[in-house]
């Protein structure tokens, strides 16, 4: 049971949480905020602003000027959200902060004074471990993902924005609600399912119908942004605005809570949730509640992200049209291959791809044209640059017929390596900055255990053997698939119970091989959740060193779930 003592309830019900989410990314939907405040009733707003990618980006600015290091969309989002959200009465949560939260605080508060809306602004820090140093060589950030202890001190405090660093997505909510209820860390099962609403609404309008493989059936021209009613039992309803787009519907809660994530435990600083005890139930339209959701304790460690710039990389892709496309490929690769050679250094790496997007007889000229990517990647910005673009350029009147390319080659770019290592919780000052100056420590979880993979449970009783029809897998199932780090995950769940008796059994890790060649050698692990009728695979090392190494066509594996729906496989003709 949650024990509020003399807490304060920061919303206007105490036995309800209403949190919206206006932002899922750096560069979202800029008028979110504005829509979510005057769309309906809210207590508390939140926007995520950080990825592996963003933490990158931001490193750079702050080597350009260290007074940044954050969010700006945000600031100018509350030149027009500040004052609303003080009529209203709603508290505004963000981890826009990135590398400079104190900073972030700063300019909101300089933003309020000049607008004449009276605020109180709190930050969070502690999660920047870069001065701490030993990470080795040409690390840009490093950062510790930090639970919602933090920003629940700051608001307890009265604070009507709440800034932080690198934060779980998830903590923006479940640090709102335990703020609002009171719970204590053993308060396991509450947060666990303050963690699941936080992770279905961090991706903004993914919940809502967006990214969804299921799209057509619902109207995304705009979707809303998602809420949830949390409850003092760590329940919640997700929902949205009246009169928004989109749709909420178990199937799009059920996509967003398998989007990056691996198996049945789902740890954070706080409390590991148990995905695999996840109810969902549809209560009416455009409201699902999730409910039954178990805790147990977080492990001891805190995962903390490195970012440092790899080196540089130079990319060419040649048109290839009508007739023999595999011997014009052939043609120019040697050719480049030869003048890569003849070089005083070669690219450290070097990757072609072929992609045959040409089809026979084709009545528009971009379908009869395939495209031969060359991506290669060196320390060195000289070695990729000048090298491979004047060579690429060369080739113009003397290769294939009908050469062209998509681009002009240019002077290389700089790539990114991303690489998260643990650091023990003990050792981060995760910290509350309260409106009036004080500091407050966040303290660990004081009870741990470690971080240890579930044995997967039974499998549903498989169908009867009948006749099948060839035909693509997303005819019965869904899926979403991203990134985290080098890995990438793809979770498939079925629409029905007898679709779930059928993919359970199907798809194996040695099926899902087949159907997606590039993982064949790579390591694959499939988790199974019933409750889902899902299952979540994850594969190591398909996104090389990270999205920032921009390593394949997908470099965030956005679209591999959408790949494995369009493979083609024997499917019992009665799930047709």
């Amino acid at each position: 049971m949650s024990d509020r003592g003399a807490i304060r309830p920061i919303g206007a019900d105490p036995d309800v949480l209403r949190v919206g989410n206006a932002s899922g990314f750096y560069g979202d939907r800029f008028d979110a905020l504005r829509e979510m405040l005057t769309g309906g009733p809210l207590d508390v707003l939140t926007g995520d602003y950080l990825a592996e990618l963003t933490m990158l980006i931001l490193g750079r600015d702050r080597l350009k000027d260290p007074t940044r290091g954050y969010a700006r969309t945000f600031l100018r989002q509350l030149e027009d959200g500040l004052g609303l959200a003080v009529e209203r009465g709603v508290r505004i949560v963000a981890n826009a902060g990135g590398l400079n939260p104190a900073g972030l605080a700063d300019a909101v508060r300089e933003l309020a004074d000049k607008a004449g809306v009276p605020v109180r602004v709190a930050h969070v820090e502690g999660d920047d471990l870069l001065a701490r140093g030993g990470w080795g060589e040409g690390v840009l950030t490093a950062n510790a993902y930090l639970g919602g202890g933090g920003i629940a001190a700051c608001l307890r405090a009265g604070a009507d924005v709440v800034v932080t660093g690198r934060v779980t997505d998830a903590a923006l909510v479940s640090g709102a609600a335990q703020a609002h209820f009171g719970w204590r860390p053993q308060d396991l099962d509450q947060l666990a399912g303050a963690v699941a609403a936080g992770h279905v609404l961090e991706c903004g309008t993914q919940a809502t119908g967006g990214n969804y493989s299921f799209f057509d059936a619902h109207d995304v021209l705009r979707p809303g942004f998602p809420l949830a009613e949390i409850a003092a039992d760590g329940s919640a309803v997700i929902t949205k605005h009246p009169g928004t787009g989109g749709a909420i519907t178990p199937g799009t809660v059920t996509a967003q809570l398998l989007y990056e994530t691996a198996g049945a435990r789902y740890a954070g600083p706080d409390v590991t949730a148990r995905l695999d005890t996840v109810r969902l139930t549809e209560e009416a339209p455009d409201r699902v509640r999730i409910d039954g959701v178990r805790g147990e304790a977080p492990p001891p460690t805190l995962k903390t992200g490195l970012t440092r710039l790899g080196g540089w990389r130079n990319e060419v892709t040649f048109v290839l049209t009508g007739l023999d496309v595999p011997k014009k490929a052939a043609l120019v690769r040697r050719q480049m291959e030869a003048a890569l050679d003849a070089a005083e250094h070669r690219p450290a790496e070097v990757r072609w791809t072929l992609a045959r997007t040409d089809r026979d007889d084709a009545a528009v000229q971009e379908e009869a044209s395939a495209l031969l990517r060359l991506v290669v990647r060196d320390p060195d910005q000289d070695v990729v640059g000048r090298v491979v673009s004047g060579a690429a350029v060369e080739l113009a009147l003397a290769s294939y017929p009908g050469f062209h390319v998509t681009a002009p080659p240019g002077k290389g770019t700089p790539y990114g390596v991303f690489e998260a290592v643990a650091v023990d919780a003990a050792e981060v000052p995760h910290c509350a900055v309260l409106p009036d100056g004080t500091r407050i420590s966040a303290q660990p979880a004081s009870a741990t255990q470690e971080l240890v993979r579930l044995p997967d449970p039974p499998l549903p009783e498989p169908l009867p053997v009948g006749a099948t029809r060839r035909g693509p897998l997303g005819l019965v199932a869904g899926a979403r698939s991203g990134d985290k780090g080098g890995s990438a995950n793809v979770g498939v769940w079925a629409r029905t119970d007898q679709a779930w008796r059928w993919l359970a059994h199907e798809l194996t890790v040695e099926r899902f091989r087949q159907l997606l060649p590039e993982t064949a050698d790579l390591p694959v692990d499939r988790h199974v959740l019933p409750n889902l009728r899902a299952l979540n695979f994850v594969v190591d090392g398909l996104l090389g060193e990270g999205v920032a190494a921009q390593a394949r066509f997908d470099p965030q594996a956005k679209a591999v779930g959408e790949w494995l729906r369009s493979r083609h496989m024997d499917i019992p003709e009665v799930l047709w």
